[in-house]
């Protein structure tokens, strides 16, 4: 038996019925939803990661590729998992870079917000991190729910690492973004920054919280103090 049979093979041990009707409404797997036509086995994100853990080691790039391809969601994060194990313990550039190639080529299946915040940080962010990062803005400026998703998400290694500048850059680029999704995503990396920086945050929300879409705002301020908070919220902040 080949390793993606064996993986698909485990990861079928544990499907839970229940689940697999659950996770499309989750997921708005429905007709007219963002995740329209993804199919659901129904599996805990933890034993996808038991799974990957114990497989990663073990299989070429081209057999996660294949799993990646999957029409199965639980499938194709199990294999952005196992990317991320592989990136993180990758011993040459090359190796790190052969996973980003991959990991690019197949952006259309990175199809749901649980696959792009599981991987776009991991990845790609901590792989541009000491490069140029033009690709990131090209992403942006995709028209794609997905690949926009990613590269505002990718940022969040920079954030880790004190770089809020090309977080700050994206937000401005998508602050009129039309989607909740894109809206919660700059939100919430806004929000990081100002864990760990909140002047960079705050003089930032005063140039632009005015026309802010108000789902992006409230997760930007969600770690304001409450009498700051509503200030945003009823534009008094000058």
């Amino acid at each position: 038996m080949d390793y993606l049979t064996k993986i698909q093979a485990e990861l079928e041990t544990y499907i839970e019925p229940e689940k697999s009707e659950f996770l499309p409404k989750f997921f708005n797997a429905v007709p007219g939803g963002y995740g329209e036509g993804d199919q659901f086995l129904g599996i805990r994100v933890p034993n996808q990661r038991k799974v990957a853990r114990k497989y990663y080691k073990k299989i070429s790039l081209s057999t996660v590729e294949q799993l990646l391809q999957s029409e199965y969601h639980e499938h194709r994060l199990t294999a952005l998992i196992i990317l991320v194990y592989k990136f993180e313990k990758a011993k040459s550039e090359q190796d790190r870079a052969e996973i980003v190639d991959l990991y690019l080529k197949n952006l259309d299946y990175v199809n749901n917000w649980d696959l792009v915040d599981s991987s776009a940080d991991k990845i790609l962010g901590a792989y541009l991190f000491d490069k140029e990062r033009k690709l990131l803005y090209e992403l942006a400026d995709s028209n794609d729910l997905w690949r926009e998703r990613v590269a505002v998400i990718a940022t969040f290694y920079f954030i880790r690492q004190g770089q809020f500048t090309d977080t700050l850059a994206l937000a401005r680029k998508l602050l009129n973004h039309h989607h909740d999704l894109i809206h919660k995503a700059v939100g919430w990396m806004l929000r990081e920054v100002g864990k760990r920086d909140f002047a960079t945050e705050y003089q930032f929300l005063r140039q632009h919280y005015q026309p802010m879409p108000r789902t992006m705002l409230r997760y930007a301020i969600e770690k304001f103090e409450l009498e700051l908070r509503q200030q945003f919220l009823k534009g008094l902040v000058e």
